[in-house]
């Protein structure tokens, strides 16, 4: 089997972070989004990989590389607009070939792993298999109505109730669904819609069956999904120390340092995690905290949120909570008179204040 990630999206609900980075790339407990699900398909067995990209394809690249850090082979396929995720699987046709394969959105998270979703593929003659999951609000989702162990219909954000098993961002295909994608045609908003490909397969009598996911899913394209996304990953990491504490701190609870990570003068309550080169320095750092690389929190106290790579929080006299701080930024208490909040916010920004 291979493995096909759609990485390709522009990330519109993550704005501003997706201006300027892929929404694959934003760290869920210190690891790209997109790590995970590559991590996923390799502990499956499925080590040949295919990775559908777009706008931000040199960032992906240069990110996942050739693969063997993960111990897959990775090729790229790119996708010169977002044209839907049945366009995706169409233009990964020579690289597929005539092998089954499992389709992976790169921003879908699933906390424990898809071995027994690919087992079932894998021993079995079905055509498809598709994902489900039950979800609250089916409304704002596309469903499946499923009779005898078969899936008869799909609806796309059904105004009245069909189903609550909504279709969730991984599948899986033999080469039949090449045919259902050649024929289907662009929807009203121009995409190749995956819920028609799917469709088509049932119409046509192919054996399409679903799985019902049982643990953890999010699809992680709010801010409030990659919070939650992060406190299921922390809730389980196990704890490991290698950077420096001095004797003045404390470290209480679930708690990982990463390679030179420093903590002065602080505590660090877990569950949470320390990014590589970062200094924590007469700081609170409080539960479901996800700290990146080379970022510096000073004089302040943050919890329940997730802060990118490269940024500083500086002297702020009240606690930072809930929040997800992107790149390269600076927060840090003004002392220039008269007193007021002083800030550059990108488009589509949420500021809380005081």
């Amino acid at each position: 089997m291979k493995g096909l990630i759609l990485s390709g999206g522009q990330g519109t609900r993550l704005r501003p972070l997706t201006y300027t980075g892929a929404k694959q790339l934003v760290p869920v407990a210190n690891k790209p989004v997109l790590f995970w699900a590559i991590e996923d398909l390799v502990e499956a067995g499925i080590t040949d990989l295919g990775i559908v990209v777009g706008d931000t394809a040199q960032q992906i690249m240069d990110a996942v590389g050739d693969g063997s850090r993960f111990g897959a082979r990775v090729s790229y396929i790119h996708q010169d607009a977002p044209r839907g995720i049945a366009h995706g699987i169409k233009i990964a046709r020579d690289f597929i070939g005539d092998d089954r394969f499992v389709l992976f959105l790169g921003d879908n998270f699933i906390r424990d792993g898809v071995v027994p979703l690919v087992e079932a593929f894998r021993n079995d003659t079905m055509n498809a298999q598709i994902i489900l999951y039950r979800v609250p609000n089916p409304q704002d989702l596309g469903v499946a109505i499923v009779e005898d162990g078969r899936v008869k219909r799909l609806v796309e954000k059904p105004k009245q109730f069909v189903s609550d098993l909504a279709v969730i961002g991984i599948y899986m295909f033999d080469h039949h669904v090449f045919e259902a994608v050649n024929a289907i045609k662009p929807s009203a908003r121009g995409e190749l819609e995956i819920t028609e490909t799917i469709q088509y397969l049932i119409d046509h009598g192919y054996d399409v069956r679903p799985h019902l996911l049982t643990g953890w899913w999010i699809d992680t394209g709010k801010m409030q999904d990659i919070l939650e996304a992060n406190r299921l990953i922390l809730d389980v990491m196990e704890p490991r120390n290698e950077g420096f504490v001095d004797a003045e701190s404390q470290i209480i609870g679930r708690v990982t340092l990463e390679k030179d990570a420093q903590v002065i003068n602080s505590t660090v309550r877990g569950p949470a995690i320390i990014g590589e080169r970062t200094r924590i320095e007469n700081s609170y750092v409080g539960p479901y905290s996800a700290i990146y690389h080379d970022c510096c929190v000073v004089g302040s106290e943050i919890e329940h949120s997730v802060i990118l790579e490269n940024s500083c929080i500086t002297d702020i006299g009240h606690r930072i909570e809930d929040s997800l701080i992107g790149r390269n930024v600076e927060i840090t208490k003004s002392h220039v008179k008269p007193k007021a909040y002083r800030m550059v916010v990108g488009d589509f920004s949420k500021v809380g204040v005081l």
